[in-house]
């Protein structure tokens, strides 16, 4: 009986079929030069990344003008001076506020509490995350004909709450989430469990105070020649029973090709590395060791993909220094892959290869309903935005009984480097 292609995220059943071949834009004049090299867009955000204080982090260039936003569920397009103004105390004439207004949507925090701790790393990891979301979402957008990103801001009962962007069904991508959350309150003990990573903490009456933030994003693209990426940068904090507060960073990029093009591979991994050597030489081998051992679906025998960079409970050297390495992180997302995607967004497929595509994202899903530690500490907090927890399943997947690939095919290339990490930069 032949297996059927399922739409997760409305449970119905799809058709498969070939899909054809669309420009990355339509006709006429185009936002950025099409060219099958790894060149970044012509047409970019101008302006250097975030500094290191909150004045020089404000001085971050923003994107092009034109993005819409919907904040909340049928609200119409919102301008970027409206959302500005619907953070409450903003003004257009100061730094911060026009920060603010190139974002996606109005800080999770108030304004006036981020003047108020300028130099603190909340504030300041708040407006990075904000930053990469407003950034990526930008370049997706340039690239994908038409389409625009849905924005949610949304509020979470026990504390904070967060921004959720997704694209879905355009041209170039057939889902696109970037999410951003800003929350805290009292962990449960299970979520706690998630959390801790073998860290004996101390709640009080079985309450857990935690401040949570981070930036997640997966990109699922329609091409099967366009690889799939996901990246995530976070940072915790919880305070024990006896007032003594532990803070850590984690997060990372990897991506997910349906094949190999080894080109691609060099590039994406050689990006992370430039990332990691501006703060230490010994971040991007350790790091990429870790990519490799985390997204390993144990069943399977095999990884999720051709890994990236991967670290959680980053508390040393200091605060500072990890700081400014999440930072360099998060700035390398758009160069290690939209490159890719103006790259291969024309390729023309077969209805093969786009067969495997779909039983590739079978993989995608299979790891993350069941390994992923962001998913389960997600589903186990209480007040979780669950549309944003299971934004990273793709729209469309598909599992065959016992499919297994010809021998030397394309597709048996990939799967020996699933199981087989390999070494991209040297």
């Amino acid at each position: 009986m032949a297996a059927q292609l399922w739409r997760l995220s409305a449970g119905g059943r799809g058709a498969l079929r070939a899909r054809p071949r669309l420009p990355c834009r339509p006709p006429g004049p185009p936002a950025c030069e099409q060219r099958r090299g790894l060149g970044l867009p012509r047409a970019r955000a101008r302006g250097g990344g975030a500094g290191l204080g909150l004045a020089a982090a404000l001085g971050a260039a923003g994107l092009g003008a034109g993005l819409l936003a919907a904040l909340g569920p049928g609200a119409g397009p919102v301008r970027r001076a409206d959302m500005a103004r619907a953070a409450g105390d903003a003004d257009p004439d100061d730094e911060l506020g026009r920060r603010c207004g190139r974002f996606m949507a109005p800080p999770v925090s108030a304004l006036s509490e981020l003047r108020a701790r300028p130099d603190d790393v909340r504030t300041r990891m708040e407006l990075l995350v904000l930053d990469t979301q407003a950034r990526l979402c930008g370049a997706l957008q340039l690239l994908d004909a038409g389409a625009r990103f849905s924005v949610h801001r949304w509020r979470r009962e026990e504390g904070g709450g967060g921004i959720s962007c997704v694209l879905q069904d355009g041209h170039v991508f057939e889902k696109a989430g970037v999410n951003v959350s800003v929350v805290h309150g009292d962990l449960s003990e299970e979520a706690a469990q998630q959390m801790s990573r073998g860290r004996n903490l101390k709640a009080k009456d079985g309450k857990l105070p935690f401040v949570a933030m981070g930036v997640s994003s997966v990109i699922h693209p329609k091409n099967p020649h366009v690889p799939t990426m996901h990246f995530n940068y976070r940072y915790f904090e919880v305070e024990e029973a006896d007032g003594n507060k532990l803070w850590w960073f984690g997060g990372g990029c990897d991506l997910t090709p349906t094949y190999l093009n080894k080109e691609d591979a060099v590039h994406f991994h050689r990006t992370l590395k430039e990332a990691c050597d501006q703060h230490s030489p010994e971040f991007y081998p350790k790091f990429k060791k870790l990519c490799d051992d985390y997204f390993f679906i144990v069943h399977r025998g095999e990884r999720r993909g051709i890994g990236g960079i991967f670290f959680d409970d980053l508390d040393s050297p200091s605060k500072e220094e990890l700081f400014r390495f999440v930072q360099s992180c998060a700035q390398a997302v758009v160069p290690s892959y939209i490159p890719l995607v103006k790259k291969h967004c024309n390729d023309p497929f077969t209805p093969q290869e786009k067969m495997w595509q779909q039983l590739r994202r079978g993989r995608y899903v299979e790891f993350n309903l069941i390994y992923d530690r962001g998913t389960k500490f997600g589903l186990l907090t209480p007040g979780s935005r669950i549309e944003s927890i299971l934004m990273s399943l793709p729209l469309t997947a598909r599992w065959e009984y016992m499919h297994t690939p010809s021998e030397n095919s394309k597709e048996a290339e990939i799967l020996e480097v699933l199981r087989h990490p390999r070494d991209w930069v040297h």
